[in-house]
């Protein structure tokens, strides 16, 4: 795409580093006008030069810490009311790789502030403003570990999970609105999430870590081909379409009258 080119602007969390610097440049290239928001202004405004050097695109920077309240209603405000954001990227998060009882609960109350109640104000205020127009992205960062529970940390895999459930209902709830969303759940990618979750990513098997280029690039296919559940990763399709059937066969005996036989006293 040329800078003449207009998509509207792209709200990128996350965005000074990694995965988020990643999609920043892609979407630029793409067409996108960019809002970077992550707490280290000095490396935003890197990054904002150079893609705005390169691409030719508007690229606006916000430092802003989603944990705080007053900082995350404000970001809120804007995917409200501003009309020019056609797509919001919620990918600023954090990891854990501790057992429960050797975790610090402060941090992972914390972690649940920004991967799950940051995300659900975020997407709230831009659902809003793309339901009013009738288009509109969202695209969830979320992990391998929402289907894998016994991997990692507990609170970050259950963090997780919950996207993509927020994810599926979204698209249940807002898809007839013209709204396309999207979760994509990387596995483990060569970003410097690992040393801030407590294993330095040297330390992983090399034949499982992708780089975050090539996740990036394969997780806009699966947007590009509208994919609700995006697993850069995974060889066939027909695996997901198979576990999500399994779940969904479940749903007429989730909720009856009585309780099931085995759960009867002899």
């Amino acid at each position: 795409m040329n800078a003449h080119t207009n998509k509207g602007t792209a709200l990128i969390t996350g965005a000074s580093s990694g995965i988020g610097a990643v999609y920043a440049d892609r979407l630029a290239r793409r067409g996108y006008d960019l809002i970077l928001v992550a707490r280290d202004q000095k490396r935003l405004a890197a990054l904002a030069d150079k893609l705005g050097t390169e691409t030719g695109r508007k690229v606006e920077t916000i430092a802003a810490d989603l944990t705080k309240k007053a900082d995350l209603l404000k970001l809120e405000q804007r995917l409200r009311s501003d009309s020019a954001i056609t797509l919001l990227l919620n990918n600023a998060g954090v990891g854990a790789t501790a057992k429960l009882v050797d975790s610090d609960l402060d941090k992972m109350e914390e972690m649940i502030q920004l991967n799950v109640t940051a995300l659900i104000r975020l997407s709230g205020g831009a659902a809003a403003s793309f339901s009013q127009r009738g288009s509109g992205i969202v695209i969830n960062i979320a992990s391998i570990v929402a289907i894998a529970p016994e991997v990692l940390n507990g609170t970050y895999s259950g963090s997780k999970a919950f996207v993509v459930n927020f994810t599926q209902s979204m698209h249940h709830e807002l898809a007839a609105k013209g709204i396309q969303v999207q979760a994509v759940l990387p596995g483990a990618t060569s970003t410097d999430f690992w040393d801030k979750a407590g294993v330095a990513v040297q330390h992983l098997p090399s034949e499982i870590v992708m780089t975050a280029k090539e996740m990036v690039d394969a997780a806009l296919v699966g947007l590009d081909q509208r994919e609700l559940i995006t697993i850069p990763s995974l060889p066939n399709a027909a695996d997901w379409d198979a576990y999500d059937a399994a779940r969904k066969h479940l749903g007429p005996n989730l909720s009856r009258k009585h309780a099931a036989e085995r759960y009867k006293a002899a």
